[in-house]
């Protein structure tokens, strides 16, 4: 389960940590996000870089691209559904697409039990039933994510609502085994593992994202793309 302390530190309207805003649309390199907040902790648990398993971990992208980038989010914040539909989207066609970069999504669920249940039956479809089919399903929980701020603390990503949510992207019979892996509680330690990243790298809300295991705290898609160049160097150098 989501960590006591954790919780003191990001109150439900923390995942309001980051507001992505369009500058234009005639290049993509003056495309910004910016960022209201920013991850200042005690300076002493601050995280700058940290070596990472990606073992059994969905993403995006070419597995040979020489660099990893993480976006923790949970399925309940509405800037995680603002940045699945509007950002991401952008870092396939920059940075994934060319073969830059690949693209993970870690679970850092905070906000209610909804978080929690729905990352816990997303790892279950990501185990039995594969990569692709998990990214449908990860961006059909992000489509149906409530509008109103205020379902945000309710109970709405019900066991029944993942299933019906699953059967949308999915057969009868492939949902059948997510239930089973879900119900027999097989995909907890694969949540627990993102649960325990985000705290070792010093999460603080969502989204948050990481190249090669340093925290990126630009402003735009072209510091991204930077960090991301940069990165891809560092690891022919070594």
């Amino acid at each position: 389960m989501a960590k006591n302390n954790k919780k003191t530190k990001k109150q439900p309207q923390s995942s309001s940590k980051f507001v992505f805003w369009m500058i234009g649309i005639i290049a993509v390199f003056v495309l910004g996000f910016i960022f209201l907040g920013n991850h200042t902790k005690p300076e002493e648990k601050q995280k700058t870089e940290e070596t990472i398993d990606y073992s059994n971990q969905p993403f995006l992208g070419d597995e040979s691209a020489p660099v990893s980038i993480i976006e923790f989010g949970d399925y309940k914040c509405p800037n995680c559904k603002h940045f699945a539909e509007n950002i991401v989207p952008i870092i396939q066609q920059e940075l994934v697409d060319t073969g830059k970069a690949k693209f993970y999504f870690m679970n850092d669920s905070f906000i209610n039990i909804d978080s929690i249940r729905s990352a816990k039956f997303a790892e279950s479809v990501y185990q039995e039933l594969g990569n692709e089919t998990f990214w449908k399903f990860h961006d059909r929980l992000f489509d149906k994510q409530p509008e109103d701020s205020a379902e945000e603390k309710k109970d709405v990503f019900t066991e029944s609502f993942l299933i019906d949510t699953l059967k949308e992207v999915a057969s009868d019979k492939d949902a059948a085994k997510v239930v089973q892996n879900f119900q027999a509680k097989k995909s907890d330690d694969a949540w627990q593992k993102d649960m325990d990243y985000a705290e070792k790298l010093g999460v603080t809300g969502t989204p948050t994202m990481f190249v090669n295991g340093k925290m990126f705290t630009g402003t735009k898609i072209d510091h991204l793309i930077k960090m991301v160049e940069e990165a891809a160097k560092e690891k022919k150098n070594e």
